[in-house]
């Protein structure tokens, strides 16, 4: 099986665009199967950067297939923008190189407000939402109220979707006190753009069976991470859609059976953006070492990240969630120059060691990480090609976290060059 489907071990920010792109450089097809614009990655390709949010990775690439599955919500303005940018790179974008799934579900501006509404609205305990539509669209999918883009094909249905659909969201509006939206004004706002998306629509099931058939390399490429799974994740601090890796199953309209080789990009120490329980945290002088060294602010919100010490148990946790053959382990040279590492080996939770995190809200806030120890080193892994340039004491660091975690790493990244990674199982080989 030559497919290989990314996924994020932890909660997003891994790593995973050098990674995906990395591999897109040795797969046919890229495909994006869940989440939409609120998740980014940053590619570095022969000094240019680009910053994509809803695009799959392989669209830098020329030859690639880039596809968006039925799993993800797709904001249609957001994406012209995504690819205007892009374009103005110099990047090729035509229907020969990019589909989007017919069946893909649309953000419309009134996901995007509603998601700010509630967001300023909510007392207590508030997700730390991304503002931008995504889980408003979710739950209209799953109302059965949403509308998708083959929706665009025709005014009449458009309109006809959007009185389905502002019948629940004007209630909200009006109840929140802000005024109802007109969907005749909505209509012409997408009929104005239609004819740009359209012809980008396809059936993309048969795109990716086609491919299949034909022996070609499919790499479907995940968003946030496991631990921002709907179901599996630190609800209800979590994304609106499953993460795991799953979820390419059904957010392309591809079998299990032809998922292959699943890979969970792992960060050599941990972060999270927003709010939520983080068992591991460090608010202190070594998280704004690590924040500051790994540059760690998110590529759509800006936000710092919080930063603290790596977890084996989380980690453990979601590779075993999502199935995962082996990881990618990230970032590890933000750790060069530290005298000491700890990593989370356990939990003390209810007077009790446990080696997982419970479901529940208030379980999760009261756990309490126990640690190991670990000799830290002087030396530089940064820009290392192979394991003889790393120091003894990284890669007893990296022996020690396949131990605790279960699984193999794969590959190993060293900077945020994309040639600088040591390859220990290619993915795409059986």
């Amino acid at each position: 099986m030559g497919n290989v489907v990314v996924v994020g071990s932890q909660w997003g920010d891994e790593g995973k665009g050098k990674i995906v792109d990395w591999l897109s450089e040795r797969a046919d097809v890229v495909v994006r199967f869940q989440g939409g614009h609120n998740a980014g990655h940053t590619l570095v390709i022969d000094t240019e950067v680009y910053k994509l949010s809803l695009l799959p990775s392989g669209i830098v690439r020329g030859g690639k297939k880039s596809v968006i599955g039925n799993g993800v919500v797709v904001d249609p303005w957001a994406l012209l923008s995504e690819m205007e940018k892009l374009r103005g790179q110099g990047v090729e974008i035509t229907p020969a190189s990019f589909e989007v799934a017919a069946n893909a579900t649309l953000i419309m501006p009134y996901h995007r407000e509603l998601d700010a509404l509630r967001e300023d609205a909510t007392k207590g305990v508030k997700i730390g939402t991304t503002r931008r539509g995504i889980g408003p669209a979710y739950e209209d999918k799953v109302g059965r109220r949403a509308l998708r883009v083959c929706d665009l094909q025709s005014r009449e249905m458009v309109e006809a979707r959007l009185e389905v659909a502002l019948t629940h969201h004007n209630a909200l509006r009006l109840g929140l006190g802000h005024e109802a939206m007109d969907g005749k004004v909505i209509a012409d706002d997408l009929m104005a753009i239609a004819d740009q998306i359209l012809p980008f629509m396809s059936n993309v099931w048969r795109t990716l069976e086609k491919a299949e058939n034909d022996g070609k390399r499919i790499l479907f490429e995940g968003a946030q991470g496991t631990l921002l799974d709907i179901d599996h994740g630190t609800y209800p601090y979590v994304t609106s859609s499953n993460t795991v890796a799953g979820q390419a199953a059904g957010g392309s309209g591809m079998g299990p059976s032809s998922l292959g080789y699943i890979l969970g990009i792992t960060k050599a120490y941990t972060t999270r953006v927003g709010e939520g329980p983080f068992p591991t945290e460090q608010d202190n002088e070594i998280g704004k070492f690590l924040g500051e060294k790994g540059h760690e602010f998110g590529t759509v919100t800006a936000r710092p990240r919080r930063c603290g010490w790596f977890d084996a148990v989380l980690v453990r946790q979601s590779l075993a969630i999502g199935g995962v053959t082996g990881i990618a382990l990230t970032k590890l040279d933000v750790l060069d120059g530290m005298k000491e590492l700890k990593v989370c080996t356990g939990y003390k939770h209810k007077g009790e060691i446990v080696d997982y995190l419970p479901y529940g809200m208030e379980d999760q806030a009261s756990v309490e990480a126990v640690y190991e120890t670990m000799e830290g080193w002087s030396g530089t892994t940064f820009g290392a090609r192979s394991w003889a340039d790393l120091p003894a004491e990284a890669v007893k660091y990296i022996r020690r976290i396949e131990e605790l975690i279960g699984v193999p790493v794969a590959l190993l990244s060293t900077s945020p060059e994309r040639d600088d990674t040591i390859l220990v199982k290619d993915p795409f080989k059986p």
